[in-house]
């Protein structure tokens, strides 16, 4: 990736060789971002712990990537069920407290893998 680095996180991975994001200049952008648990390896069954563990990993990735919440321009998240978007937003306020500052946000109706509930990708601008 020419001027760009591959972020990757401890234990936040896939099955393919595909990094946790990438960062050209102050433009990151993450990979799907599951909401797996980087110690247990397991996905919990509510959808209120997935959504936990999907924004946790989202923070380890800005964290890696040099960026930080401030720096998101858009989240997409993917959900079984999108009528179930209360459950995320509780979370989205704790993530975004300032509803003057917050990211564009856009929900996508999807069949995921195995157990999970929930699914989420970024675009970030770090401003250096």
């Amino acid at each position: 990736m020419a001027g760009g680095r591959t972020i990757h996180v401890e234990g936040f991975s896939h099955q393919n060789p595909i990094p946790s994001a990438s960062r050209v200049g102050g433009l990151v952008v993450s990979t799907i971002i599951g909401a797996v648990d980087p110690e247990t390896k397991e996905t919990p069954a509510s959808l209120d712990e997935q959504c936990a563990l999907v924004f946790a990993n989202m923070q380890r990735i800005l964290t890696s990537a040099g960026a930080k919440t401030g720096d998101i321009v858009k989240v997409v998240i993917y959900m079984e069920d999108p009528g179930r978007q209360d459950v995320v937003n509780a979370h989205w306020v704790k993530l975004f407290p300032n509803e003057d500052d917050r990211p564009v946000r856009h929900t996508h109706r999807e069949t995921l893998a195995g157990t999970r509930l929930i699914a989420a990708d970024f675009v970030a601008v770090v401003s250096d």
